[in-house]
């Protein structure tokens, strides 16, 4: 039985994906993906399975996601199960594909935020100066 293993990050959150042969079952965090809540990530969610649909109905994916919020979350495990549909079928089309729709469907998105300065309010805002 082939087994494929991959992963994504978007911000805080981290996406490990275990993609095999099935009936096209995907569980994120071992909740099926019809309850998965806000909508707007669940179709995030959803966009490679749509793009790969016939190989979509041929696999399982197991998901495990940490940390981040649920948008965050949502984009890890797109990312996670794109790449685990490319590199389960090795289909050059499939990658193409992909890139050609949206680039982060495959490269992970690294920016991150900014950290505070010492002795400061803000990552980038100044102190205030008075002059009395």
């Amino acid at each position: 039985m082939k087994v494929t293993h991959t992963s994504g990050k978007r911000k805080r959150a981290i996406a490990r994906a275990t993609i095999t042969e099935g009936k096209g079952i995907i569980r994120v965090n071992s909740r099926h993906l019809d309850t998965i809540e806000p909508k707007l990530a669940k179709m995030k969610i959803t966009e490679p399975l749509v793009l790969a649909e016939e190989v979509a109905k041929k696999i399982n994916a197991d998901i495990v996601v940490k940390g981040g919020g649920a948008m965050a979350q949502a984009d890890a495990v797109r990312l996670a199960l794109a790449r685990g549909l490319v590199a389960f079928t090795g289909s050059k089309t499939l990658k193409k594909e992909f890139l050609n729709y949206d680039r982060h469907l495959l490269v992970a998105d690294v920016r991150r935020n900014e950290p505070h300065k010492p002795n400061d309010s803000k990552p980038r805002a100044k102190r205030q100066k008075s002059y009395r």
